[in-house]
């Protein structure tokens, strides 16, 4: 069974930045789907970042490309999301979220009913 343990939100001044970590075990493979979700306040939830670890192949929503880099440490089985140049808009509970398969068909990546494995949040808030 796969956990995944956020850490790394908090609060911070629009322009600021941050970095999201999730720490995540009980699988003994790196071929995993692994990325990242938000969800803020009255909307739905929606793909922010993932990245097929096997390979390396990224995904982006168009809402935060050239902000938000996703990185992956395989030996630490951990994944990352760097937030530069953060804005209001990005507040939201950030989760962590894999699956073997999600990601696999391209525009799928973005779907989460897709992932099975998901952590319990870590909350981001940027004013300003």
């Amino acid at each position: 069974q796969v956990q995944l343990a956020e850490s790394g939100g908090g609060s911070v001044q629009a322009g600021g930045s941050l970095r999201l970590s999730c720490a995540a075990s009980g699988y003994t493979d790196s071929s995993y789907c692994m990325g990242w979700f938000r969800q803020a306040p009255g909307k739905e939830r929606e793909g922010v970042a993932v990245v097929y670890t096997g390979g390396g192949i990224t995904y982006y929503a168009n809402s935060v490309k050239d902000r938000f880099t996703i990185s992956q440490d395989n030996a630490k089985k951990t994944l990352y999301l760097q937030m530069d140049r953060l804005k209001p808009e990005d507040t939201a509970m950030y989760y962590c979220a894999a699956d073997r398969r999600a990601c696999l068909y391209g525009h799928t990546w973005k779907f989460d009913f897709e992932y099975n494995y998901w952590g319990q949040g870590t909350q981001v808030t940027v004013s300003g």
